[in-house]
């Protein structure tokens, strides 16, 4: 499932980030004073850091598996990783990255325009307008880029397993020429597997605990046959020891044996 993969989490992080970078937008146009045609200087920055990246997202989209510096090799990537980028491509994605690159140029003509209230705080004062127009060229191009995998890790996460695996994996060579895969190949995350689900089976009513039997021990020399034999032996002699305890019987006392009446068989015969 879309859910159990960990770099689609990791894109999120983008919702905290472009804040962040459009901060530092301000700090870099706030080094430098702005010409004498401070719109055109404007738009020639934003065609260069959002209109042209924009056009080429659109033709190849960033590679839902990068972070920019590092990504996914491409034959570590698993058959659902590769399902997953099949899914990329949909007219409402490409919609959602020319509204963030339309939203780019009035975000950069604001900030511009206030840029002077951070120049106490900048560090890079005394930075020539052209420099400060490249560097925000490019801080544009990345939060471009971040909008695009912010949205696609938006669209992938909420795909059920049906569609996931209805769709057929895309093969190395169609994610070479079809994606654009920034970033080292070091990026190999184990899958978010949930906890298996526990059986349950169907309650049973418990009775009253029964008394345990006490276990005779058995000696480690001692063989099975020969400690049912002692059992025996001693259920006997319990047997013997209750039937001694009934009352005592009187006895009559030993008679002397009579004296043979028969005749002499040692006599002579004459």
């Amino acid at each position: 499932m879309p859910r159990s993969e960990p770099l689609l989490w990791l894109q999120l992080i983008g919702l905290g980030v472009l804040p962040l970078e459009s901060l530092l937008l301000l700090l870099v146009l706030a080094g430098s004073d702005p010409g004498p045609l401070p719109g055109l200087e404007r738009v020639l920055c934003w065609s260069i850091g959002a209109l042209a990246p924009a056009l080429l997202l659109a033709r190849r989209p960033a590679d839902v598996w990068s972070l920019l510096l590092l990504t996914t090799p491409l034959r570590g990537r698993r058959e659902q990783q590769r399902r997953l980028s099949r899914l990329q491509v949909t007219p409402g994605l490409r919609v959602a990255l020319a509204a963030g690159a339309a939203l780019a140029l009035p975000l950069l003509w604001w900030v511009d325009r206030h840029a002077a209230v951070a120049t106490p705080l900048t560090p890079f004062d005394s930075v020539p307008r052209l420099v400060a127009l490249l560097l925000a060229a490019l801080l544009l191009a990345v939060m471009l880029w971040q909008w695009q995998q912010l949205i696609q890790s938006l669209w992938l996460l909420s795909r059920s397993p049906e569609a996931v695996a209805g769709a057929q994996p895309l093969s190395q060579a169609e994610l070479e020429q079809q994606r654009l895969c920034l970033g080292l190949p070091l990026l190999l995350p184990d899958p978010l597997l949930p906890d298996p689900p526990q059986p349950e089976g169907p309650s049973q009513p418990q009775g009253p605990a029964q008394p345990l039997e006490p276990v005779q021990p058995v000696s480690p020399g001692t063989s099975t046959g020969d400690t049912t034999e002692g059992a025996d032996q001693e259920a006997d002699e319990a047997a013997e020891g209750s039937a001694s305890a009934v009352a005592p019987v009187a006895v009559e006392p030993e008679q002397p044996a009579e004296e043979s009446e028969s005749t002499d068989l040692n006599q002579q015969i004459p």
